[in-house]
Order: structure tokens, then C-alpha cells, then sequence
């Protein structure tokens, strides 16, 4: 299969990469520069890099590069700089979301390509019941307020649940929500459910980024994992805390 990754470069990103090739998977991705991306993948047989910012290419740039994918996987998100946090784009995730939809869509595919959207546990998944007490609801208020990129992040997944929806001829979609985000180096057994299980703000639930990209390569790569949880925002969890 030729699955495009947007957010390649980043830390969950090039676990997601990782996955995939060692899957025999084709990838295709976009990184302002190579210099980015660890060696193995440059150089990798299965791995085609353009340089570029995925927002500064034109539609039919975009349509070109989805093309024949089965796939379409975001795992961008904000740095966590004065510049990331406040500076432009605000939009980043929901913005190339949107776009790479209307790529998807432009190429006409005959069979559903797939949308993976890397998200957060700190989004409420608003197909379902999901309550919040009120001191999450004025803490995630006021995070809405000051940061945009927590606003982006809620955007996005509102864009493929409301925009797209569950009954898409050409687009289905899941949205990953990981809670607190640890660097390992290897997988461990991790849990998977359709809400949290634990406070979104006030608990202690952890996801190292090397599981959320192995349940995303999952998600793109195992036809059971994914009608499992498609049209869904899945939220994982590492069975084991690290310390």
C-alpha cells in the first residue's frame, strides 16, 4: 500500500514512518527539509521525501501527491515555542486536514481512502457522552482562550466529524486520542477505548508516542483494527505507567 504521512519529521511522526516501513509499506511525505527525517528514512527504498510546507502547495500539488494512496495520515501538530504556541499557522492541523480531505477527494478513488488524524485526549468526542465536571470544562475554557493550538486540535476532528461525517463514499477517517505523551523505544501492551477512562486534565493516564504510532499503522494497515474504529476518536492508553 502508499500511504502519504503529513508530520513525518515529528516525534510521533517518524515512530508512525517507522511502523509502516518496517510493514513493507510505501510512504510519501512532505518535510521542509530532509535534514529532518532520521537517515534511515532518506535513504530507505520505500520512502519517497518532498521538501516543501505542506500548507504553501497548491491544490493540485496536493491531489497529485495522495494520489494512489490507500492512506492519509496527520501527525502534525504545534512546537511547543513562543512561536509554535502563538505564531502562524494557527490552523495548522485543522487546515491541512481539511485540505488533504479535498485532495483525497479530488482524485475520485474507487474504493474509501483512509484518514488518521493523530489528536489529543484533552478533545471531547461529541457523538458521544463524554462529561466533563466543571473544573475540566473552565481549565479547558480557558487552555481554548490562550492557546490556539488547542483550539486547532479541537477544529480538526469537529472538520471529520461534521464535515465528512460517517457515511463519506470517498473519505472515512479515525481520530487517535493519546493522553499524556512519553518517548520509549520499543512497544508495550497498550489498551484501546472509545472514551477516556480517566480524567482528561486532572489524571494520570500516559501513551508513549511509539504505541500510538503502532495503532496507527494498525489502523491503516489491518482491515479488522480499522472497521473497529472507523468514523471513531479512539483513545489509547499504555497499560503499563513508565516513571
Amino acid at each position: 500500500m502508499k500511504i502519504f504521512i503529513a508530520g513525518a519529521s515529528g516525534a510521533t511522526g517518524q515512530k508512525l514512518t517507522a511502523q509502516l516501513l518496517e510493514r513493507g509499506q510505501q510512504v510519501v511525505t512532505v518535510v521542509r527539509s530532509k535534514s529532518s527525517l532520521p537517515e534511515e528514512f532518506r535513504n530507505h527504498e520505500n520512502m519517497s521525501v518532498i521538501e516543501a510546507s505542506l500548507l504553501d502547495l497548491s491544490d493540485n500539488e496536493l491531489t497529485q501527491l495522495v494520489k494512489g494512496c490507500s492512506s492519509v495520515a496527520s501527525c502534525l501538530g504545534h512546537n511547543m515555542t513562543l512561536k509554535g504556541m502563538f505564531g502562524h499557522p494557527r490552523r495548522l492541523v485543522t487546515d491541512a486536514t481539511r485540505r488533504l480531505c479535498a485532495a483525497i477527494k479530488a482524485n475520485q478513488p474507487e474504493a474509501p481512502v483512509r484518514f488518521v488524524l493523530m489528536n489529543t485526549v484533552g478533545n471531547s468526542n461529541r457523538d458521544l457522552d463524554e462529561p466533563l465536571s466543571f473544573g475540566e470544562k473552565a481549565v479547558a475554557g480557558f487552555l481554548r482562550t490562550v492557546l490556539p493550538p488547542m483550539a486547532d486540535n479541537e477544529q480538526a476532528p469537529e472538520y471529520l466529524r461534521t464535515e465528512i461525517g460517517q457515511n463519506d463514499a470517498v473519505v472515512e477517517w479515525a481520530a487517535v486520542r493519546p493522553d499524556s505523551l512519553l518517548n520509549e523505544n520499543t512497544v508495550t501492551t497498550y489498551s484501546v477505548y472509545p472514551s477516556p477512562t480517566t480524567s482528561a486534565i486532572f489524571g494520570s493516564g500516559q501513551t508513549s508516542r511509539i504505541n500510538v504510532g503502532h495503532f496507527m499503522a494498525e489502523l491503516i494497515t489491518d482491515d479488522d483494527t480499522w472497521n473497529k474504529w472507523k468514523g471513531q476518536m479512539p483513545v489509547i492508553y499504555n497499560d503499563i505507567p513508565f516513571n
